[in-house]
C-alpha cells in the first residue's frame, strides 16, 4: 500500500478513511484503526493530510427540507460577460444560496437556493436576485421532489 502525502494523489488507506468518515463522520480512529490494521497514529496523520490539503472536510449536513426550508430551487443565471465572476461572487454571499457554479452552456451559472416558502422565494427571486448587477436573465426550476442527494464520493478510483 503506498503511502499518502501531502500533494499527490489519494492512495488506498486514504480512501477507505474517507469511506468511513463519509458514512460516519463522527466515528472514533480508535475504532477505524482496528478495521484498518493500522496504528491510530496512522488515522489521525492521513486525517490531518486530507484535511490539510483540503480533500476532505467534515461537516455536519442538515436536511433543508427537515429544518424549517421545504422550498429548493436550482436556478440558471445568465450574466454579462465582463462581470461573470464578481455576479458570482455576490451571489455566494446571498444566505439562501447553497451551491453556486460557473458553467458551460444556456446558463453562466447555476444557484441552487433553499427558502421558508414561495413567498420567501418570490422575494429572493424579485428583490435579491434580479438587483444583482450583472444579472441579465434567470431561469427557476423548483424541486418538486429530491430522489437523490449523495455526498458519498471521490472515494473510488478512476
Amino acid at each position: 500500500m503506498a503511502r499518502g502525502n501531502n500533494h499527490g494523489a489519494l492512495d488506498d488507506l486514504d480512501r477507505r478513511l474517507m469511506e468511513v468518515l463519509q458514512a460516519d463522520g463522527r466515528k472514533p480512529f480508535t475504532e477505524i484503526a482496528a478495521a484498518f490494521g493500522v496504528p491510530e497514529s496512522t488515522i489521525r496523520a492521513r486525517y490531518k493530510g486530507l484535511v490539510d490539503r483540503g480533500a476532505l472536510k467534515v461537516i455536519a449536513v442538515a436536511d433543508p427540507l427537515k429544518v424549517g426550508y421545504p422550498l429548493m430551487a436550482m436556478i440558471g443565471v445568465r450574466c454579462t460577460p465582463a462581470a461573470l465572476l464578481t455576479t458570482a461572487k455576490e451571489l455566494e454571499a446571498l444566505p439562501e444560496v447553497s451551491y453556486c457554479v460557473v458553467v458551460a452552456g444556456a446558463y453562466d451559472l447555476l444557484i441552487e437556493v433553499v427558502c421558508e416558502d414561495n413567498d420567501a422565494l418570490l422575494t429572493f427571486l424579485t428583490d435579491r436576485l434580479r438587483s444583482i448587477a450583472g444579472v441579465l436573465e434567470t431561469e427557476t426550476f423548483v424541486y418538486l421532489r429530491i430522489l437523490k442527494q449523495n455526498y458519498e464520493w471521490g472515494t473510488t478510483p478512476t
